[in-house]
């Protein structure tokens, strides 16, 4: 394997870790969350109404795929976004989302009026 090969091996397995640490709602919904700003955990769980270890636990998976930073002030651990561009890119994805969804529901519709 050359050298650009090996460097090209590392960006897509960099890029698949990425997508892992969005690959579940809660995570985005977190994400989204420290859109806003630094938060705790506890803070994060009162938020979105989830379990405190359920919140910690996808934060650790965040942290591992270096999409959010912890800085601890006092006995206080705060999470925050490690590059705000990860929200453009979310709702990036949204609207790739919302022109699927229209697309489906036009094929819907015209699937709907053939049948009549």
């Amino acid at each position: 394997m050359t050298v650009p090969d090996a460097l090209q091996q590392e960006i897509l397995f960099l890029h698949a870790q990425i997508c892992q640490g969005l690959a579940d709602s809660k995570r985005i919904l977190l994400l989204y969350a420290l859109a806003e700003g630094p938060r705790r955990v506890t803070d994060l769980a009162e938020t979105l109404g989830l379990p405190q270890p359920t919140v910690s636990h996808h934060l650790k998976i965040l942290r591992e795929r270096g999409l959010v930073t912890a800085a601890q002030e006092g006995t206080a651990v705060y999470y925050a976004l490690a590059d705000e561009r990860v929200i453009q890119a979310l709702d990036l994805l949204r609207d790739v989302l919302r022109a699927q969804l229209a697309l489906r529901s036009g094929l819907v519709e015209q699937m709907s009026a053939v049948g009549r």
